[in-house]
């Protein structure tokens, strides 16, 4: 349906017309609700990060530094100078305490582990969940793209019936100059007339709005002209043979990532169960640490008292939870009740899926077969419409015939417009659907 086009996204705000693959290449770039989902997808990241990151032994090192000072000391150091002794009595002292410990979790019933299982699926989950966000967009551009076909050359139509339209008004007031038509049937002329100009009107107020809200979809915000690009499209596309509803469920539950999503939920709550049942495991822990202390007060310097007064520990401990007020049993059948939920939610993903696809399927079907009927009728209603104008001129027919034969004309038109965009759209979602991409 459409080419690239030389330009990158970049630059594409300054284009006058815009292809369906560069709306849907501007949008992965620039939507915001995409962005937003790719944002989540990076805190899941980080999320699983933290619980690598527990897996390991945590160290820290600290320090105290304080100033001790006794008003009532009467003991000090005594020194003999020259036969007189001198007593020193320091009142102030100067202590420092330093330590460098650290902790591992040995076992904990796997609950570290679990965790990191479990933070990597929320990671596939959130990157599968920018995924639907970005099909869902892609989508919506799709729908909105042939929408604003299917106007633009609704217009068309218009614009060629209201020069039909004032053909015959011009016609008919030759024939009011000469005697033969009176002016109750030219001002039915002039009113068709005056309805094809406002159908024209409303045919290019519903072309602009949908421009409108598929520039909002692409984050398009300054006032630039935006217009999309008319392909051609070919009978032979139109009628394309549509693939069997079975093939394209089929594909698309190996495919879609709501589907692939669901089924990482299934797994997220196997893993929330084993998690909530290590309430019940013991957890060993190891830990150790090295303390030394100064004081300014002792007789040995700063660097044989870090050495002397050094302290090193090391422990195991074991913690056995023997009742816990039934938090743990309780978070376990909740963890299973939430399996149970997850495994329903596939099931009912699956089913709106096939909905989904049987609904596009059965549109393509149906308005292929209406398109083919629609040509018929075109080319009837034109050949009806075109008698019916000469023998109008010649005055062998009366303005109501001429009217209704117009009507019917512009009806056929638009019943082909319409059966021929919903085809193609219709199409191209179960091509989506199999996996493939919108173009």
């Amino acid at each position: 349906m459409t080419g690239l086009m030389v330009l990158g996204p970049a630059n594409l705000s300054a284009q006058k017309q815009w292809t369906l693959q560069d709306c849907i290449d501007y949008a992965m770039d620039n939507n915001i609700t995409l962005q937003k989902s790719k944002l989540q997808k990076q805190s899941a990241t980080e999320d699983l990060k933290g619980a690598k990151a527990a897996l390991l032994p945590t160290l820290s090192a600290s320090t105290n530094q304080s100033l001790g000072y006794q008003p009532w000391k009467d003991a000090g150091i005594a020194t003999v100078t020259n036969g007189t002794v001198n007593t020193k009595i320091d009142k102030t002292s100067y202590n420092g305490s330093y330590s460098l410990s650290g902790q591992w979790t040995v076992w904990n019933g796997n609950r570290n582990i679990n965790t990191v299982k479990l933070d990597k699926l929320a990671e596939e989950e959130a990157e599968l969940s920018t995924q639907e966000t970005a099909n869902s967009i892609q989508e919506r551009i799709a729908q909105l793209y042939a929408q604003i076909l299917y106007l633009a050359e609704n217009v068309t139509v218009n614009e060629q019936m209201l020069e039909t339209s004032k053909r015959n008004e011009e016609r008919g007031q030759e024939m009011v100059s000469v005697g033969k038509m009176s002016k109750a049937d030219l001002a039915q002329l002039s009113a068709q007339r005056a309805n094809d100009e406002y159908n024209i009107v409303e045919a290019k107020s519903q072309l602009m709005n949908y421009k409108l809200q598929l520039k909002q979809l692409l984050e398009i915000t300054d006032e630039e002209q935006f217009d999309v690009a008319i392909p051609e499209i070919s009978d032979e596309r139109i009628l394309a043979e549509i693939p069997s509803l079975q093939s394209v469920y089929e594909q698309a539950l190996m495919s879609r990532p709501e589907i692939e999503r669901s089924q990482l939920a299934i797994k997220s709550s196997d893993l929330n169960v084993s998690l909530a049942k290590a309430g019940w495991m013991p957890s060993v822990n190891l830990t150790g640490g090295v303390t030394t202390s100064t004081n300014s007060l002792a007789s040995n310097g700063w660097g044989t008292q870090m050495k002397t007064n050094t302290n090193a520990s090391l422990g195991l401990g074991v913690s056995v939870p023997i009742y816990d007020g039934r938090s743990t049993k309780t978070a376990v059948n909740k963890a299973k009740i939430q399996q149970l939920q997850a495994q329903l939610d596939l099931l009912d993903q699956q089913k709106t899926l096939y909905s989904d696809i049987q609904q596009y399927w059965l549109n393509a079907l149906t308005n292929q077969q209406k398109y083919k009927a629609a040509a018929s009728s075109v080319e009837s209603a034109q050949q009806s419409y075109d008698l019916l104008s000469e023998q109008f001129r010649l005055g062998l027919k009366n303005i109501v015939e001429l009217m209704t034969g117009k009507d019917n004309l512009l009806s056929a038109q638009q019943n082909q417009l319409q059966s021929k965009y919903l085809t193609l759209y219709n199409q191209q979602m179960l091509r989506f659907y199999q996996g493939g991409e919108i173009n």
